[in-house]
Formats: structure tokens, sequence, C-alpha cells
């Protein structure tokens, strides 16, 4: 695929940002493209490697090593290469519903099972994702794929995260008469809510919304399934209106500190920030929510991931005073063994864009208390701890904070209101136990897909999860099934 002696000959070129002084102004995309002459050269070094990890393993399970929705990635680089680009388009669409929410937010496992990465050179396979998507929309290459018949079944999708649209969008294709409930005022989940509009602009969201309506998807905004809500429908209700009913919500119960403090004002979890800032981007009312900003603050995020994060990128842009990441996991190394790894996903040292903008970053941290005056957070009261999380002795130190994010994870989805009134059957981690070959849950025509299902996870996991169960539920509906995997 490819050139063949591309590797040797052209060095791997990734996309640019723009200066950090200058996306701090705004909460717009700040990746600068390739230009086309440079994107089909990086996809010349894809190498026609024998075993092209990159794609071949991914759906297997987590860790394992290449791109979960099994994206053909040799193949479209070979496209691109050629100057096809309208087939590449093609062959990138036929397993991936969203490669421009991939190519923008994927932290790339293709890249890191890349034969090329053995000596830290892989294909920039995300960078060449994104190019093709995204000249696909400006050629308007990608119309809607209206089902030729209809079957008369109606399936209920509740939730719009990336899985429920991906498996929205294949049963609407496949003829069944789709509905999506979304208790939210717009379709997306967190991909809307709380990626921020710096690394995801939400026009991206709303164009592939309008091409799965002329689908004939209908999206029901503002609807809460379960719980106590006004207008809140009983979910049981779907039961009887519809022939299926997918559960494609999101993890939405965040990891807490119940340390002493905690109560204190200024201290709040991640998805009550985050999603604030997106709001006021688009210009949608908060409702009666209180405002958390970080304008003029000493902000302490607590956690080192994707959604720590973006909290600091947030924060800068909101005029903190100054932002600190702390991470109770041990500082990883700055360069994997590559012996060990390869081609799996490697613990090794990350620096993303946004701590790139200036956060401190503290690892192998724990914090045992939070203090304030009047009520109001003050400072962090934390300490050192070792291999196995005990505080080592002698290394407290304090931290000032008028805002404190958690920003630690969720550890399963909300059990209050839906879940329960349905009485489905949870997994020993809290999930909704269903298994990944037909993504039925204990209820007969009920079936589950997404971080609701797995837990907290990747993008790419909950399109690759809400495809199959689109398949399942077709399977289970009509028989058979000419869905792709």
């Amino acid at each position: 695929m490819g050139k063949i002696t591309g590797f040797l000959e052209i060095d791997r070129n990734e996309r640019k940002y723009t200066p950090v002084a200058e996306r701090l102004k705004h909460y717009r995309e700040f990746v600068i493209p390739l230009s086309e002459k440079d994107t089909r050269d990086q996809a010349a070094r894809c190498m026609n490697c024998g075993i092209p990890y990159c794609h071949g393993t991914g759906s297997v399970a987590p860790g394992t090593p290449g791109c979960p929705v099994n994206n053909q990635i040799p193949d479209f680089n070979d496209l691109v290469y050629q100057g096809n680009w309208e087939e590449a388009s093609r062959n990138l669409h036929s397993t991936n519903n969203f490669p421009e929410f991939t190519g923008r937010i994927c932290p790339a496992p293709c890249e890191a099972s890349c034969t090329l990465n053995i000596d830290d050179n892989p294909v920039t396979i995300k960078t060449i994702e994104c190019a093709i998507v995204d000249r696909a929309w400006d050629n308007g290459w990608l119309k809607p794929e209206v089902a030729p018949a209809k079957t008369g079944k109606k399936v209920a999708i509740v939730g719009s995260g990336p899985a429920g649209l991906a498996a929205a969008q294949q049963l609407a294709r496949a003829g069944h008469d789709v509905h999506v409930y979304e208790k939210f005022a717009k379709a997306g989940g967190l991909l809307r809510y709380g990626i921020p509009d710096f690394k995801m602009e939400k026009h991206v969201i709303d164009r592939r919304v309008a091409q799965m309506e002329a689908e004939g998807v209908t999206f029901h905004y503002g609807v809460h399934i379960g719980g106590t809500a006004q207008g809140a429908i009983d979910p049981r209700e779907l039961l009887n209106q519809y022939d299926a009913v997918a559960l494609t919500g999101g993890a939405e119960a965040g990891r807490d500190l119940p340390i002493p403090g905690r109560d204190l004002d200024g201290i709040h979890f991640a998805m009550d920030f985050l999603p604030q800032q997106n709001r006021r981007v688009s210009s949608e009312p908060l409702g009666e929510a209180k405002d958390i900003l970080a304008g003029g603050k000493h902000v302490v995020v607590i956690g080192g991931g994707d959604t720590g994060s973006d909290c600091i990128g947030t924060s800068f842009r909101q005029g903190a005073k100054s932002v600190t990441q702390l991470e109770i996991m041990p500082e990883p190394p700055e360069h994997e063994n590559k012996g060990v790894t390869w081609p799996n996903w490697p613990l090794k040292m990350r620096t993303s864009s946004s701590q790139a903008e200036g956060a401190s970053r503290e690892f192998a941290v724990l914090t045992q208390k939070f203090s304030g005056v009047d009520g109001k957070v003050q400072k962090l009261h934390c300490v050192k701890v070792d291999d196995k999380f005990k505080p080592i002795a002698g290394t407290e130190f304090e931290l000032e904070a008028q805002l404190v994010l958690l920003a630690m994870g969720f550890v399963h989805p909300v059990h209050e209101g839906m879940l329960k009134t349905l009485g489905v059957d949870l997994d020993q981690r809290g999930n909704v136990r269903a298994n990944t070959s037909d993504y039925k849950t204990s209820l007969p025509n009920v079936f589950s897909a997404g971080d609701m299902r797995r837990g907290q996870s990747l993008v790419v996991w909950a399109i690759r999860e809400g495809r199959l169960c689109a398949r399942a539920i077709d399977q289970y509906l009509m028989g058979s099934t000419t869905l792709p995997r």
C-alpha cells in the first residue's frame, strides 16, 4: 500500500497547532490541516507490511492492537496516495459512520500499532482519516442513504451519543423506523456537552444529524426516559410502542472524592463544568444552573485523563490564573519499551494540547482534605504516595485553589430512573449486562451498547458497539441481516 519506498523517503509530518497565545482567545478548533500534497505524502509512507495490526485485531477486546471499528487503513492510505479521495471516503465510511469525530478526538490506537511505530514514526493515520472525511463533506459526497424499502418495524434508541447515533443510522439504512430519545436539547451526548468546541466544533455533529434526519431518523429532544423530570416517559411504555429498544446512554455517574471538606463551595465534577461552557458557546441556556467559571482563580484538576485535559483547556480560556493537574498514578516513562509493548497501546508520558497551554502536572499525589474560608474552598491538603498508593511520610504539601474540578472518570451509568424502572440486570461493575454476541439485556427486546454496557471508554468503541448492536437488532427483528459488522 502507498509507495513501496515511501517510508524510507518521507519523514512523518503531523498536523500543527496554532500558537498557544492565539488559540487561548477563542473556543474554535485550532488544528492546522496538512496540504493535499503533504497528506498524500504521508499516505505514501504506508509500507505494505505483512500483518497490518493497525486494523487487524482491534475489535477483539480493549487493549488489543488496532482500530476498534476495523478501518481498512492500508486501503484508504493507498487510495489517498493515488489521489482517489472519493473512493477513500467510501472505504472509510464502510466501517466508520463518523470518521470526522474519530479523526478529531480518537487517541489513535491504530498509530500505536503501526509497524513504523517500532521506531516512533507511525503513519499519520488519524490526520489522513480526518482529511478524507472533511474533503468528502466539502465536495458533497456524503449524501443521505435512504433505505429502498421500509420494514414496518419501529426501534427506539435511548441516548444520542456516538453509540446511539451509530446504531440509529445503521438501523434507518436497514429500513426500520428509528426514534432517538435525548434528554438534552441537542444530539451528541458527550461529543456535544463534554468535549470542548476547541477540540471539535459542534457543526460537525449538526451536519451528521441532518443527514440522519434525511435518512428517516426521528429525534426527540428534551425527553427524559424514566425518572421524575417533568414530562418524563415511563420506559416501560417504550416496550409497548416499539419492536426493539436500545439503551445507549453514557456512564454518567462520576467518581467522587469523599474526603473532609468535599462539601465546600467551588468543588465540582468535571461534567458539571464542561457542559456549561459548551452551552455558552452555542448560546444554549444554562437553565437554573449556577455558573461555574475559572476566570481569575487558581484551578486544580484532579484526574490525569482526557476529561481532566478538557478542564485545563477550558479553564485557561476562561482566564484562570493557574491550572494544576493532579494524578494519583506515578509519572509514566518518556518512552515505552517497544520490544515489550508494541503493537499494543503503551503506557508512556503524553502531553495533550491543553496541558501544553501552561498547566502544572503533579504525579503520585493523593488529596487528603479540602479546607476553606466562609464555606468556599481555598486549599487542597495533599501528600505524595508510593507505588501502592500509600502516603509517604514527610511529603505533605498544600495547594491554593478557588476552583477544584473532579475528573477521575466515571464508575457506571446512572441507575436511578430508567434502569431501575426497567429492572434490567447489571454486571458486577454496575453497567447494563449484555454480551457482545447479540447485545441483548435481560429483557427480551431490549438491547444495550456503548458506555452504558461496557463502562467508560473511547468514542471509537462506542461507534463500534452501536454498529454491532444495530446488526443484532436487525437480526432479531428480521431473522437475518445484511448490515456490516
